[in-house]
């Protein structure tokens, strides 16, 4: 028998907001409301959607050193992660592959961290067991939510002034409506925003709060996921997973110089090798000539016809007002301007190779 699916402290928002839910790492989670995912992705990238994404992991780090030993599992630098401020890494497994991505913050006393929902099961004991002395936490009593679109500064700075002043990945403690909340100024959609950990009975209260704002519509995982393509960021068991390597991922900018050079984390000599001779495939941005969207598992060939790599996450992208996709090739055609080929249902599609993001990011620098 498999367990029914788990509600997020706003589960009684969504269907009263019109939410359609849908079964999503072990969540009921709403997938789209009335609006529609195009119309909630467009109102996200010119005023403001909120976004529930209770089902994330929040996890708290105490203890002496704990940024130190929390370097020897993943390959950025921790220690130098100034109090207030949040760094996005990823967990290494000993063959050089990513076992999941996530989101840091140094909190003063402690560390914070931001799992993906379905990895949690796997990142926690990973790090009970391999952080000595460190206490690790997660926190169950806490919803998060998402307020991301050029808006989003009005929308949480009309009700917390203080978030105004935050840059992007910038992270503090402050009361909205009285609530004590966690406010981050990240997102996953590559416009400005916030993430704001609340305490989960307040959570419908500050939630209208956001919704009673002119700006601000409820946006479900549907918008979700085409943000973040045409924003090129990638979704972890699509574009990233056990075998892919942070080098071939392009994430090699999230591995500081200093971590690079020292390893002391898993899989450190694949990546270290990977960095010094070049890797035989990369992730790269892939857009479709045509109209037809290519969806993950597409194959990609070169003009000749042999298979060269394949899509990892694709679909329409309504801002760029065409197809988008990403995906691993082979590193020799790699360049932005190549031309491939997609085989879509048994038919060959022209695409081309292209340089991520396919939008601007707007984030508060």
């Amino acid at each position: 028998m498999t367990d029914a699916p788990k509600r997020t402290p706003l589960y009684d928002l969504h269907v009263e907001l019109g939410g359609k839910m849908v079964d999503f790492a072990g969540w009921e989670m709403p997938v789209q409301y009335p609006m529609g995912i195009m119309g909630e992705h467009n109102h996200t990238r010119t005023k403001a959607g909120l976004f529930d994404v209770s089902h994330m992991g929040q996890v708290i780090l105490r203890g002496e050193g704990a940024a130190e030993k929390l370097e020897t599992l993943v390959p950025s630098a921790m220690t130098t992660l100034k109090e207030g401020k949040a760094r996005y890494t990823f967990f290494t497994n000993p063959d050089g592959g990513i076992m999941d991505d996530l989101i840091v913050a140094n909190a003063g006393d402690h560390l914070f961290l931001v799992v993906n929902a379905s990895m949690r099961h796997q990142d926690i004991p990973h790090m009970a067991k391999n952080l000595d002395g460190v206490e690790v936490t997660e926190i169950f009593d806490r919803a998060l939510v998402a307020v991301q679109g050029p808006a989003a500064e009005n929308v949480v700075g009309d009700i917390c002034p203080a978030a105004r002043e935050m840059t992007f990945m910038q992270t503090m403690v402050a009361d909205i409506n009285g609530v004590e909340c966690r406010i981050s100024r990240l997102g996953y959609t590559g416009e400005d925003g916030f993430e704001i950990s609340i305490p989960e009975d307040k959570a419908v209260e500050v939630c209208r709060a956001f919704l009673a704002h002119d700006d601000c519509e409820p946006v479900g995982l549907g918008a979700r996921d085409s943000l973040r393509l045409e924003s090129g960021l990638c979704l972890y068991g699509n574009d990233i997973n056990n075998s892919t390597s942070p080098v071939e991922a392009s994430l090699t900018w999230a591995m500081q110089k200093r971590r690079r050079e020292e390893g002391g984390f898993p899989g450190a000599e694949r990546i270290q090798r990977d960095l010094a001779e070049g890797v035989s495939k990369k992730l790269v941005g892939i857009k479709p000539t045509g109209r037809a969207p290519a969806r993950a598992g597409v194959e990609v060939q070169d003009a000749d016809g042999n298979t060269i790599g394949s899509i990892t996450s694709g679909g329409f992208g309504p801002t760029v007002g065409a197809p988008v996709a990403m995906g691993y090739v082979a590193t020799e055609h790699s360049e932005p301007g190549t031309q491939v080929n997609l085989l879509i249902r048994g038919k060959t599609q022209p695409a081309e190779i292209a340089a991520m993001p396919f939008v601007t990011q707007n984030y508060k620098r």
